[in-house]
This record gives C-alpha cells, structure tokens and sequence, in this order.
C-alpha cells in the first residue's frame, strides 16, 4: 500500500526510498569502516537523485511516455558549461534526448538499485518493475539538470559552499540552456549528534567514537533559511532555480536507522521548497516545455 498523509492524498516515495537506503552503511573508508554517510562520497548524491527519478517516472505521464518510446535517457555527472561566462559545472543527474554518439554497457535506471544499494519496499519493487526501462545516455539536449547537496554536520561553517554550490548550479544550467528545467535538492540534517568521518580516521572497532553535538534547532533554521535566499524564478531569461526542495533528517551517521523529519523547521506541505511541490512543479515543467518532443 502507498503511505498517505491524514487529507488522504498519496506520500511521494523518495524521501523514503533515501532515508531506508542511507540507514545501511554502504561507504567504507581507508580504514575498512563503513559509513552511512561520507562527506567525500558522492553515494548520497546518487541516492536522492535516483529516489527522486523514481518519483519523477510516476508524477509526470510525459516523461514516462518519453522514456518508453527512446526519446530521452539520463546522463551522470554531465559537464554543462555557461556560454556566457565559460563557467562549467559537473550537474548530479540531467534527463536529456540521446546524443549522437552512443556508449554500451552503463548500468539502466533499474539496473542502478543493486549498484547504488537502493533499499525498496515491495509495493516499490513492483511499482519499478512498471516503469519503462531508462538507459544512461551520451547526452543531447539537456530537458532537466539537477544537483543535490547536503548539510549534515558543522553546518554554519559549510553554508557559504553549500549556498554557492547550489547557486553555480542554476547559474550554469541555464547559462548552456536557458530553457532546461534546473533543479535542485539539499539534504539538512537535523541530529543532535554526529559522528564525522573527519574526526574518526582510526579503524573504530579499536578505538572509542569521537561525536560532534549540533545545536538544534538552531543549525537546521539557519541552514534552511540560507537555502531560501537562492533565487528562484517563474519565467526564461533570469536567473535562479525552476525547482527548488528540501527534505530535512535525522542522521547520527553511527549506524542507527535514518529517519526523516517532517516538524518544524522542517518544510511543511505547502511551503515551495517541500519535497512533493518540487516533484509536482518539475512534472508541470516538463509536461509544458517538451511536449512536442
């Protein structure tokens, strides 16, 4: 069964699809530790940006359609460079038309769920299995760049890099195609604890974990209200985000499961930057851009 909020309506998947996923301990260090998550990994990049891909192939009929017929594939860690400015950027995840020249043998949307870990229910697993098959393709035209951040511990002193990175992104995305969709999705953590990779290099099975403590709510608010001054827009030809969302949790990174966290300062469900506003404006997009595709 699908997990519905009190109105009735139907929970997205992705947030659940993360936060599952990231309570496993798939990153291993130089001293054979395994973490759930780690600040020079991009594994919880991967993870957001498949679980939101999963959302994506069920909230927007087009893009399904789009799929299934061949007209569109995804590409990884895509370079897309400014015209303008020469500025270049390497986005998370775009949903693009092939290109011209064509690799073999990258993983598919399906195939990715064992290679990246995702950790599916099974009403999920039978919803995938309904899903069009999605090939990673050399990419064409750019139809959606997204880049996902996160913020999950010494939050203050990492706002300045999370903020610019996030900015660069919409910046480069539309500065190479103004009327590509540019996304973006920033992962707070709201623990009170954390144990940081930075601060436990030893193999910990020897040795007693050294734990950072946050300051909550106040690390979270701060945070969340930095991201709110990245700028947003409604129409081509300025500047800023046409999706923007931001799903806030607990991770203590020491192996305890991962939740999510839906009380303030948590986004509410009508605020522009929750997780299912950012799922349906994207979907909209699309639907409005590519339709003649």
């Amino acid at each position: 069964m699908s997990v519905a909020r009190l109105d009735g309506e139907r929970l997205m998947d992705g947030p659940e699809i993360l936060v599952r996923s990231m309570s496993k301990p798939s990153v291993v260090d130089q001293s054979g530790n395994h973490w759930q998550y780690h600040s020079r990994s991009d594994q919880h990049s991967k993870v957001a940006c498949w679980a939101l891909l999963f959302d994506l192939l069920h909230y927007c009929p087009l893009l399904a359609q789009h799929v299934a017929a061949g007209k569109v594939g995804f590409g990884i860690n895509h370079e897309m460079r400014d015209f303008k400015n020469n500025r270049k950027k390497y986005l998370d995840l775009v949903i693009c038309t092939p290109g011209s020249r064509q690799e073999n043998g990258h993983a598919s949307f399906h195939e990715l769920v064992p290679q990246y870990d995702m950790r599916l229910s099974a009403s999920q697993k039978k919803q995938l299995a309904a899903y069009p098959e999605m090939k990673r393709v050399t990419v064409g035209s750019v139809h959606l760049a997204l880049e996902a951040k996160a913020a999950m511990t010494e939050h203050v002193k990492a706002l300045p890099r999370l903020f610019d990175e996030l900015n660069s992104s919409h910046l480069a995305i539309h500065g190479s195609a103004d009327y590509a969709i540019a996304a973006g999705f920033a992962l707070v953590n709201f623990a009170s604890t954390f144990v940081s990779v930075d601060r436990n290099k030893a193999s910990l099975p020897g040795h007693a974990k050294l734990v950072t403590k946050h300051t909550q709510p106040n690390a979270t608010e701060r945070t969340i209200k930095k991201l709110e001054e990245i700028p947003r827009r409604t129409q081509g030809g300025v500047e800023g985000f046409d999706a923007l969302g931001i799903v806030v949790i607990d991770l203590r990174n020491d192996g305890t499961p991962v939740t999510i966290v839906t009380q303030p300062p948590a986004p509410a469900p009508n605020d522009v930057w929750y997780y299912d506003q950012m799922i349906r404006r994207i979907a909209s997009l699309y639907a409005a851009k590519f339709g003649n595709v």
